[in-house]
């Protein structure tokens, strides 16, 4: 396939935006190359500026559940549109979400809505640190919660030592409140609350991980969390930005029967428009201003275009549990099809996979954390998404993203993306 029309405007994004993105791993830059610019997308397909038609594995990283310009959705944004796209005050499309995202999710009483899922982790961490009074946190080496300060943390030297900043412009007074855990490690937990009494206010984690690839937590893992934090008084955040509304109805913890004190979303709740929210018990969510001491506030959040895309969403997905069993059930087809293609080839490889989650890891070991995601070969996986990207499929240029299903993808369109697979793998 030709991308000369994406490498040309590449080039030409560089001179005006840093490295010619607005999201580093766009740029390519974990498998070499140049990124494929996109002109538009319908269902289960992307179509770049060179004329190609991409079966879509990232799906914007994950809300597209529903596949591409989902007409619905796309109605409710137009007709909304036509009334006005920013007010800056409150409307009824806000209640109206709120209420129907309550009644969906365990254990939540309120939510407030923001713009990023960044600002929804960022806020939630704020609302914690607030409510207990507390200021540490704790967090799990490669989860990922957005680009504030408190969360470009990476560990130390050993299992209780205080975060360092991984980013330039990171203090290390933020850096010092962030302390770091390895993924699945109960006991490492257990030792930073024994080192750190009274002291945190909160743990936030990806119930599922999706940014080192697709992790799914150990058995007993989320239950030994929650009976930390209720040991230690602390709350527990989870971070269902990819989660929430992919895996169920209510998220991960409606799928693992785990409830956490502060959820914070994003993706999926906006129907593919920039939103994010979080949401906790009445009791927490009342330290939130107006009506309480913890400062949150956003010119756009709440925007009218967002609601409406997010509440055609919600309502679809609320009425329609099937799609759930669909999406999973075509997510098992692609696991099993590329796992006996890689096993005909004598590829070592790990696949995991929750719901419509999935990611392929070139390596025999189980992957259960950064460090053992980080050990699969980055070699072999930068000539799978290669290899895949000429056959048409687009999958994360990245091996420490989780890829997305669509319940838009065909039978037809996983078993061409299996046939890829072996065709690639054959030829190593």
């Amino acid at each position: 396939m030709q991308y000369k029309r994406s490498s040309a405007l590449f080039s030409e994004a560089q001179q005006v935006i840093p490295g010619g993105v607005n999201s580093p791993v766009r740029a390519f830059k974990g498998v070499g190359g140049h990124p494929v610019f996109i002109n538009s997308a319908k269902g289960a397909y992307l179509f770049d500026e060179d004329g190609n038609k991409l079966i879509d594995y990232i799906n914007s990283w994950g809300p597209m559940i529903l596949g591409h310009a989902f007409d619905p959705v796309v109605d409710a944004i137009t007709a909304t549109a036509k009334k006005g796209t920013s007010f800056g005050a409150p409307t009824v499309l806000e209640t109206e979400i709120a209420q129907l995202a309550v009644s969906m999710v365990p254990n939540i009483d309120k939510i407030r809505f923001v713009n990023s899922g960044t600002e929804a982790c960022m806020s939630a961490v704020r609302l914690a640190r607030g409510y207990t009074s507390r200021e540490k946190i704790i967090k799990f080496a490669g989860c990922y919660h957005g680009h504030s300060d408190s969360f470009l943390i990476q560990a130390g030297s050993g299992a209780i030592t205080l975060g360092v900043p991984n980013s330039p412009g990171v203090t290390a007074g933020t850096a010092k409140d962030t302390l770091l855990a390895d993924y699945n490690n109960l006991e490492q937990v257990k030792a930073i609350f024994e080192a750190n009494k009274d002291e945190i206010s909160c743990i936030i984690i990806e119930p599922v991980a999706g940014n080192m690839g697709c992790i799914p937590p150990a058995s007993g893992f989320l239950e030994g969390l929650r009976s930390l934090c209720d040991e230690h008084n602390t709350l527990l955040i989870f971070d269902e930005v990819m989660t929430g509304f992919r895996l169920a109805k209510g998220g991960a913890q409606e799928l693992y029967g785990v409830n956490a004190d502060i959820i914070t979303f994003g993706k999926v709740i906006g129907g593919g428009l920039p939103v994010g929210a979080f949401a906790a018990r009445e009791e927490i969510m009342n330290y939130l201003a107006p009506i309480g001491p913890v400062y949150q506030a956003g010119t756009l959040s709440g925007n009218p275009l967002a609601m409406a895309a997010g509440i055609t969403m919600l309502n679809e997905l609320n009425e329609k549990p099937e799609i759930f069993s669909s999406i999973n059930i075509k997510t098992k087809r692609l696991h099993l099809g590329m796992q006996a293609a890689l096993i005909k080839h004598n590829i070592p490889h790990t696949i995991n996979r929750v719901g419509s989650m999935i990611s392929v890891h070139f390596s025999n070991d189980p992957v259960v954390d950064f460090a053992s995601a980080s050990a699969a070969s980055g070699e072999r996986f930068n000539l799978f998404f290669h290899g895949l990207l000429e056959h048409g499929i687009y999958i994360a240029p990245s091996a420490f993203e989780t890829w997305f299903i669509s319940d838009a993808l065909s039978n037809e369109d996983i078993d061409n993306t299996i046939a890829a697979v072996g065709e690639i793998v054959a030829a190593w």
